[in-house]
């Protein structure tokens, strides 16, 4: 039995201006590995791209590796702390309501007219269909510490909001105020769709796939994750209290972590509120352990 984990955490983006990177994702990769550590995750079996190195061919290349070379029996461990953003679907695509898929920023997110180019950043159904992959057997956990816009320009308020008490939120939206627009008209196509890394709880939900993920989400699909500061350290809000979550109680089930999570998101006044998604047996066993 292997256990084998890719920690990706990304605050720097080659394109972007300085005003649109983050502080706290890199620390959240490097805080996982470490804490992956007693688990059975030796330094070997884990991977850390960070900033310069987790450009999207990387990041695919070490992901596609990580989930091709898994055998029954194994623990697999994928985290990625970054940007969210969406990207109109490509023609004959998946049929979304909105026309939109989510997608994750990689360090050489670029623009391409007045989108952002599908070759720069992981769409959620690439990890999808990689994910099906996973051969039966093998346990898959994903977390991630980023965050999508299901309601459009009202997350403004919130953004600015956050900003004024030091955080900063972990979505990129359309880069040009016409790609803007483009975006908010395919989300009044279907307003009250569930934006919720739709390809991947669908997977957690499918019947005929040879093993499902569990996925850990830093937030709900209409909220943002928080780029924060604990203790003077930059961290992703839900990574940082998931990590102390499993350090004071090791033992603790998945869905015990929610909980331990969700309060402390809720005493520290950040919005956002975690999810978990997954096999209802993997949610009643503590983190690290297959079932």
């Amino acid at each position: 039995m292997a256990r084998r984990a890719l920690c990706v955490g990304i605050n720097e983006f080659a394109s972007l201006p300085h005003t649109s990177w983050l502080a706290g994702c890199v620390n959240d990769a490097n805080d996982i590995a470490k804490a992956l550590r007693p688990l059975g995750f030796t330094a070997r079996s884990t991977t850390v791209l960070t900033d310069a190195d987790a450009t999207k061919k990387n990041v695919m290349a070490a992901l596609t590796q990580l989930v091709t070379t898994a055998k029954a029996g194994d623990h697999l461990v994928f985290t990625l702390s970054s940007h969210g953003t969406q990207v109109p679907n490509e023609p004959g695509g998946d049929v979304e309501p909105d026309d939109l898929d989510e997608a994750f920023a990689c360090h050489d997110i670029r623009q391409k007219g007045d989108q952002w180019d599908r070759d720069t950043v992981i769409v959620d159904d690439e990890l999808r269909d990689l994910f099906a992959r996973v051969p039966s057997g093998v346990l898959l956990e994903v977390l991630l510490d980023t965050c999508h816009s299901g309601t459009g320009l009202k997350d403004i308020e919130e953004i600015l909001q956050a900003q004024l008490l030091g955080r900063r939120p972990r979505f990129l939206p359309a880069p040009t105020r016409r790609g803007l627009e483009q975006t908010r008209a395919l989300r009044a196509v279907a307003p009250v769709r569930t934006v919720d890394r739709k390809a991947l709880v669908e997977l957690t939900r499918s019947r005929g796939t040879a093993s499902k993920p569990v996925l850990f989400a830093a937030c709900k699909p209409d909220q943002t994750a928080s780029d924060a500061t604990f203790g003077g350290r930059s961290n992703g809000a839900f990574t940082y209290l998931f990590l102390k979550a499993v350090k004071d109680a090791p033992a603790a089930t998945r869905t015990e972590l929610l909980r331990t999570v969700t309060a402390g998101l809720k005493a520290g006044e950040f919005s956002q509120r975690s999810t978990l998604e997954g096999p209802a047996r993997s949610k009643k066993v503590a983190f690290g352990q297959l079932w």
